[in-house]
């Protein structure tokens, strides 16, 4: 209740600024009532303003609002006042809504670090805090545990899910020697691991660091923002002042008609109308957005969308679903079909390898016999008793003879084409040869083409190998890709990518992508993407629809031209009615129905977008 106390507030404002409207608005209790709406709605932006122009020493446009607000009631007009303050007061808190979300992806990242780790000491094992681990510690990591710390296996054969780092969710193989990074998981055997980084160093520390350094760098747009605001205030504050005390001394005004003339400038000069441009139409544009399947964070992010002029693509997850299926599958000319299916099926489905999953679910066999004697080689594959017989299944490195040259020649030409093999044998030898990749989205295509004929260009980061990268781009219609990115390498290229179209929105779905997306002018995630790339973008496809991305930079270069044109409308009614009342042409209700009258018609331009 407490994060959200400010859109209440606003709300509540709103409410009672109606209610008085409809029954107290011209009793003695009306200015009392809107009052309390001025002092509910506008605290906090008063707070906010007050605060800063102290610690700042320079006034502000909630300075202005305030003063304007102030003014309205002086000359008798309440409801104004607070309409204006209700106005400001909406747009503060949904703005202060979306940055208090912003900060929740680095929980979620932060909820994947282990807190402890097994450390191996001359006494023997103990418990210790992860950030007390120094280089050259030897930890112990159990199957299924999260490894602590980036290091060096010493002892053990596993096969480990990088997802957390690289993206690929088939499990790698790793042995003595190699290299294993803190936050992913150890699936299969027990490793002795001899720390090389400390806890603040780790590749998987950096990603964190990376998320928050692109989150806090301001858009180019805050900064015009913070520019405009200071001149544009002491500018009309200057105005009204001039129109109080020089009138009487030229013109003959009285100081009574000055005074009046100042008030009129200060309500027709207040940014009512240019708030109004801008926010009923991002609303209208974000909640089209929302029922079509596009999660849009902020305002800013969709329009920021229309001006992108390339796209990245992540490729596990994004362009493709994310897991692994058998794409082929090779029988030996000395072995039946049928046979070889049910005995993998009757091995594999007693395993949750991501890759014997994909073969058991595709050589499903119902009411078969199940393997016996089955055991896990790991970073090798399986073997068990089916119906008599020992079948091996795994690497060809785990078959205990070679495949006969035809199905070698056939599996070559898959493995060429990026697909990882799992190969099957019996006691006659190889009996055939599983494919499997991970497959690109249906709609990947269709999304691509479509891209294309909005003139923006398409590029595919991956941490996969450049045989598999180059083999699925060129499925997907993308012609320029990067492989063996890991997530500091994807950052350098979404910058490089910047400095060569422009304007670069990112499309990820996992843990790895998250500074990438932070990176990004505009960070689009997958519904079904991890925690952390949820909530570091600025968009999310709902329904993991690719083609939603077109439709959502339609829906963005039109949001732009509605708010180009309320702007432009706006700034001319307050100009014209800024001369207007100059030259005496004005009285206070001519000037309040154009002020507010133009503050309706942009909003129901705006609400346009909601057809």
């Amino acid at each position: 209740m407490k994060k959200h106390a400010e859109l209440i507030a606003a709300l509540f404002s709103g409410a009672l600024i109606l209610i008085t409207y409809f029954t107290f608005h011209d009793s003695v209790a009306g200015p009392f009532l809107y009052s309390a709406a001025y002092l509910i709605g506008g605290f906090f932006k008063a707070k906010e303003g007050m605060t800063e122009t102290i610690t700042e020493r320079k006034l502000n446009v909630e300075m202005l609002m305030i003063f304007a607000a102030i003014g309205a009631a002086i000359i008798g007009h309440w409801l104004e006042g607070a309409l204006l303050i209700f106005i400001f007061a909406l747009s503060g808190a949904l703005e202060t809504y979306t940055e208090n979300r912003s900060s929740q992806e680095l929980r979620a990242l932060l909820s994947l670090q282990p807190d402890e780790a097994t450390r191996m000491t001359a006494s023997g094992k103990e418990c210790v805090p992860v950030d007390q681990l120094q280089v050259d510690d030897l930890v112990i990591v159990l199957p299924g545990e999260r490894i602590p710390a980036d290091g060096i296996i010493l002892k053990g054969v596993t096969s480990i899910d990088e997802s957390a780092i690289t993206g690929e969710s088939i499990p790698v193989t790793k042995a003595e020697g190699n290299e294993v990074f803190a936050s992913t998981v150890n699936s299969s055997a027990v490793l002795e691991i001899c720390v090389t980084k400390p806890a603040q160093e780790t590749l998987f520390q950096r990603i964190i660091t990376m998320v928050q350094t692109a989150q806090e760098q301001k858009s180019p747009a805050q900064h015009f923002i913070e520019r405009f605001e200071g001149p544009y205030v002491k500018t009309v504050l200057m105005l009204v002042l001039l129109l109080i005390l020089i009138p009487p001394f030229i013109i003959n005004w009285s100081f009574t008609e000055s005074f009046y003339r100042a008030m009129i400038l200060l309500v027709v000069a207040s940014p009512c109308a240019l708030v109004a441009s801008v926010m009923p139409a991002t609303l209208s544009a974000i909640s089209k957005g929302a029922r079509n399947g596009i999660l849009v964070k902020g305002g800013s992010h969709l329009e920021t969308l229309g001006q992108v002029k390339a796209v990245a693509f992540d490729k596990t997850g994004s362009l493709t679903v994310g897991k692994p299926s058998v794409t082929d599958f090779l029988v030996s000319k000395n072995a039946e079909a049928s046979i070889v299916l049910e005995a993998a099926y009757a091995i594999q489905s007693q395993s949750s390898h991501p890759l014997a999953k994909a073969v058991a679910a595709y050589a499903h066999a119902d009411s078969i016999e199940q393997a016996e004697q089955v055991k896990d080689a790991a970073g090798q594959g399986m073997k068990g008793i089916w119906l008599g017989e020992e079948w091996r299944i795994g690497k060809a490195s785990y078959m205990q003879k070679p495949a006969d040259q035809e199905l070698t020649d056939q599996a070559d030409a898959l493995a060429a084409a990026g697909k990882s093999l799992v190969y099957i044998e019996n006691e006659q030898g190889v009996a055939g040869v599983f494919a499997l990749q991970d497959t690109i989205r249906p709609e990947a295509k269709a999304a691509i083409r479509s891209l294309s004929k909005l003139g923006i260009s398409t590029i595919m980061l991956t941490g996969d190998n450049d045989q598999t990268a180059k083999a699925l781009a060129k499925e997907a219609g993308i012609t320029t890709y990067r492989a063996n990115c890991l997530p500091d390498e994807k950052v350098a290229e979404i910058k490089e990518l910047e400095s060569s179209y422009g304007t670069i929105a990112m499309v990820g779905d996992g843990i790895n992508d998250a500074p990438a997306l932070a990176t990004a002018q505009v960070g689009i995630a997958m519904g079904n993407g991890t925690d952390a790339a949820l909530e570091t973008a600025d968009m999310v496809l709902i329904k993991n629809d690719l083609r939603k991305l077109a439709d959502a930079i339609k829906l963005s270069k039109r949001m732009r031209r509605i708010i180009k044109q309320n702007i432009i409308f706006s700034v001319a009614v307050i100009l014209l009615l800024i001369l207007a009342n100059i030259s005496q042409y004005l009285g206070l209700p001519l000037g309040v129905v154009g002020h507010e009258g133009s503050t309706i018609l942009v909003i129901l331009n705006g609400l346009r977008l909601l057809r």
